[in-house]
C-alpha cells in the first residue's frame, strides 16, 4: 500500500485555460480606453468611470520571482512586501496611519512574471492628491528597514515550515521544478531557506533600482476622474522614477527530456490524501490560440462540476470531490496543470481517468452541444470580470504588461 503521493506527470500539450482577466467582451462592451507614456517610458492605461466616488490606481512592474536568482530566491517578493514598509521621512506606521487617515487602502503582491503596488481612493481631491503623492513615494524611495526585513524573513521562513507540512504545497513544488527545471518560472516566489537567509538590505535597494524603472512599468487606472486628472496622477505615481531599462527577455520554456516525459513522480507524505497534479508547459498570454484553448478548457475541467474532469472522476466514480484544470498563461509558457485529491488507495486509477479523460479529449475534442453550452455560460459571464474599478484595471494591467491590443 502507498503512503499518500504526491504524483507529478507530464503529457503531451493540451487545450485550456486560467487566466488573469477574460474572455475579451463584444466590442460594444468594452470600456473605453486611453493610453499614454510618460517621459521616463511608463506605459499607462486608463478608463473614466463616474458611477462611485472612487479611484483604483494599480503600478505593475517587470519584477518579478523570475527575475531572482537560485542563490537569493524569495528576493522579488521580500522588495514588494516592503515597499510599504515606509520612506526616509515616514515609519511604516505612520505610512499605515497617512492612508487610513484618508481612507484609502495600499496594496502589494508578487508573482512569477510582476510585481504589483495598488492604491484605492475616494476620488475627492482632498483625500485622493494626499494618498497618491505617499503612494509615489513609497513607489520610488522606499526605506527598506532593516529591522522590517528580518521580520518578513522570518515570517517567509515560517511560510516555508507551513508548506513542508502541507502534501498539497510540496506537490505544486515538485510540479514546478519537474517543469521547469533550470527555467526562471521554476522559482518559488516565497523563495527558499536558503535564499531567504542570504539576501541583505544593499539586495533589496539594488533590485528596486533595477527593476522598478519607468521603461519596466505599466499603470493602470480607473475611475472617478477626467482625463486631464488622470495624466496628473500619472505624473505624480511613476514620473518620478528614473527610465531605467527594461528587463531582459525570459527565455523560452524549453521542451523536456523525451526520457522525462509521461514518467510519474512520486512523493511520499504521511497523509490520507493523495494530491495529484498532471500538465505541461502550456501557453503564453500572446498565444494565437488563446481563445480556443480558453473555451476548450472551460469543457476538459474549467467548468467545476459539470466539466467533462468532474463528470469522469467525481460523478461516474466518486474518485475525488473536486477535479480541475486550468492554464496560467505567463510571458512564457505558463503551466497547464490537472488537479485532484483522493484516497490513497484509489490514487493509481483516478491519475488513470484523468489521463485517459485528457487524452480522449485531445483526440475528439468537444460535441457541439458542450461547445455551445461553454461560448454561452463563458460570454454571458463576462460582464461580472468588468463590475468594479478594481476588475477593469486588472484587465487593464494585463493589456499593458503583456502588450495585447486595446
Amino acid at each position: 500500500t502507498m503512503s499518500a503521493n504526491a504524483i507529478t506527470h507530464r503529457t503531451s500539450p493540451v487545450w485550456v485555460l486560467l487566466l488573469l482577466a477574460g474572455l475579451a467582451p463584444a466590442a460594444h462592451a468594452t470600456p473605453q480606453i486611453k493610453h499614454w507614456t510618460l517621459d521616463n517610458g511608463a506605459r499607462v492605461f486608463f478608463v473614466e468611470s463616474h458611477e462611485i466616488p472612487m479611484l483604483q490606481v494599480m503600478a505593475v512592474f517587470d519584477a518579478g520571482a523570475a527575475r531572482d536568482s537560485s542563490e537569493k530566491s524569495g528576493l522579488a517578493t521580500l522588495t514588494n512586501a516592503l515597499l510599504r514598509e515606509g520612506t526616509d521621512k515616514l515609519s511604516a506606521d505612520e505610512v499605515a496611519v497617512a492612508f487610513e487617515d484618508k481612507g484609502a487602502e495600499f496594496a502589494t503582491s508578487s508573482q512569477r512574471d510582476m510585481a504589483i503596488a495598488s492604491l484605492r481612493s475616494l476620488s475627492d481631491r482632498d483625500l485622493l492628491m494626499p494618498s497618491v503623492k505617499l503612494f509615489a513615494q513609497l513607489l520610488s524611495a522606499p526605506a527598506f528597514p532593516e529591522k522590517s526585513l528580518e521580520r518578513e524573513r522570518q515570517r517567509a521562513l515560517i511560510g516555508l515550515q507551513q508548506n513542508a507540512q502541507s502534501p498539497g504545497d510540496q506537490a505544486s513544488i515538485a510540479f514546478y521544478r519537474a517543469l521547469y527545471g533550470n527555467h526562471p518560472y521554476a522559482l518559488r516566489p516565497e523563495g527558499t531557506q536558503a535564499g531567504l537567509k542570504a539576501i541583505v538590505r544593499d539586495d533589496l535597494l539594488a533590485f528596486h533600482r533595477r527593476y522598478y524603472a519607468g521603461s519596466n512599468a505599466v499603470l493602470a487606472i480607473v475611475g472617478d476622474v477626467s482625463l486631464r486628472e488622470a495624466r496628473r496622477i500619472a505624473r505624480h505615481v511613476l514620473g518620478g522614477l528614473p527610465r531605467g531599462e527594461h528587463a531582459p527577455a525570459i527565455p523560452p520554456v524549453p521542451d523536456p527530456d523525451p526520457g522525462v516525459r509521461g514518467q510519474p513522480q512520486r512523493i511520499s507524505f504521511p497523509s490520507t490524501q493523495s494530491h495529484i497534479l498532471m500538465g505541461e508547459a502550456g501557453m503564453t498570454r500572446n498565444d494565437p490560440d488563446y481563445f480556443p484553448l480558453y473555451v476548450g478548457n472551460h469543457i476538459l475541467g474549467g467548468s467545476g462540476l459539470v466539466s467533462r474532469l468532474s463528470d469522469e472522476i467525481r460523478e461516474k466514480r466518486g474518485l475525488s470531490y473536486s477535479v480541475y484544470s486550468y492554464f496560467v498563461p505567463m510571458r512564457e509558457r505558463g503551466p497547464f496543470s490537472m488537479g485532484l485529491q483522493t484516497r490513497n488507495k484509489e490514487s493509481e486509477r483516478a491519475l488513470r481517468v484523468m489521463r485517459d479523460t485528457l487524452e480522449k479529449f485531445v483526440a475528439d475534442g468537444p460535441t457541439e452541444k458542450e461547445l455551445e453550452s461553454a461560448k454561452k455560460n463563458l460570454t454571458g459571464g463576462f460582464p461580472l470580470r468588468l463590475d468594479s474599478n478594481g476588475k477593469i484595471a486588472d484587465n487593464l494591467a494585463m493589456i499593458g504588461f503583456y502588450a495585447l491590443p486595446l
